[in-house]
């Protein structure tokens, strides 16, 4: 029954994904669309493909961070397969919930210590989160004059109110109480055992504040490159408008693109660009042709991880078939 409901759950994303994009295809002049990204100007594409590629780097140091600072030590090679099969992943799975799903379960079979390893990717996509609340904040500040939009607030603001949750769930001692009082069910008992795990290994960085600081500054970095990313894919196609928009936009995209509502956030990540980016003159073939620039860019650095994850856990499989040299010296 389980797996049932699982299969239907990821049905249900794939057919989302694909009326959204049928119904954005049906709202765009394909052979426009089709034109302006032949046209594109390459040298300033392949820029910011190579910046994107950052984000990735950025994201790997920053979990390395953590999980050095929960103390476990891990060769950088484990690390790096473990983080490529997330980001190949999360292409498939709905957002990227599935990456992180897939990085935990494979490190934390190889170092037999789940909890720790659990804890870092949870704080690494929350420290992510964090960066991407504090980086909306300062760029609606700074930018608000340029754009007065009420949606554009009330996105904002539901970020930044999960994100006050989140943090008053995991750091608040009183709600955390309650919320284990509200687990004393029999049938709860697995629930709240990894509520409780998990909380006291997130409860260790209470006393990690540089790493928890180091780890902030370097997430509100990453979630600026998309900004910049996406701005420099604008100007290569002929968009040319204020990199303040960017900077106020991509993060609340970003942020819609993480409801485990579509695959890998197809469909839903085209949607938001198109309509935001409508609210500052940007054309609906245009705005369509950024996102699956940028989608595009998604998919390639996908890949070279998934391609890097068989490669490695092929290599395992072999290292561990084969007899070691002093079976070998025996015989």
């Amino acid at each position: 029954m389980v797996i049932i409901k699982k299969i239907l759950s990821i049905l249900l994303r794939v057919g989302l994904s694909i009326l959204l994009l049928v119904f954005l295809f049906k709202q765009v002049d394909e052979k426009s669309m089709l034109e302006i990204i032949k046209n594109v100007d390459k040298p300033l594409l392949l820029l910011s493909f190579l910046l994107f590629f950052t984000t990735y780097a950025l994201g790997l140091f920053r979990w390395k961070l953590l999980v050095k600072a929960l103390g476990i030590k891990l060769p950088l090679n484990r690390l790096v397969t473990a983080f490529s099969g997330g980001v190949f992943f999360s292409l498939f799975l709905p957002s990227t919930i599935g990456g992180d799903f897939l990085r935990s379960a494979d490190l934390a079979v190889y170092t037999n210590k789940p909890k720790k390893i659990i804890a870092s990717v949870f704080l690494d996509r929350l420290s992510g989160f964090i960066g991407l609340a504090i980086l909306t904040l300062l760029s609606v500040f700074l930018g608000w004059k340029v754009i007065e939009d009420k949606s554009v607030l009330l996105s904002i603001w539901l970020i930044v109110g999960i994100l006050v949750l989140l943090l008053f769930l995991l750091f608040n001692k009183f709600i955390y109480t309650k919320i284990s009082g509200l687990l004393k069910s029999p049938n709860a008992g697995k629930i709240r055992s990894a509520i409780s795990g998990l909380h006291e290994e997130i409860h260790l960085f209470r006393h990690k504040e540089k790493a928890v600081l180091v780890n902030i500054l370097i997430s509100i970095v990453v979630q600026s490159i998309p900004c910049i990313t996406c701005f420099i894919i604008a100007l290569s196609l002929g968009i040319k408008i204020s990199l303040v928009y960017f900077f106020i936009f991509i993060p609340i995209i970003g942020a819609i693109t993480l409801l485990p509502v579509s695959i890998g956030g197809l469909g839903l990540r085209d949607a938001t660009i198109i309509f935001f980016f409508a609210k500052v003159g940007v054309g609906k073939d245009l705005a369509f042709a950024m996102s699956l620039l940028n989608f595009s860019f998604i998919l390639i650095y996908g890949a070279l991880g998934g391609l890097i994850y068989v490669y490695t856990v092929h290599n395992r499989r072999l290292q561990r078939n084969q007899p070691s040299r002093i079976q070998k010296a025996v015989a």
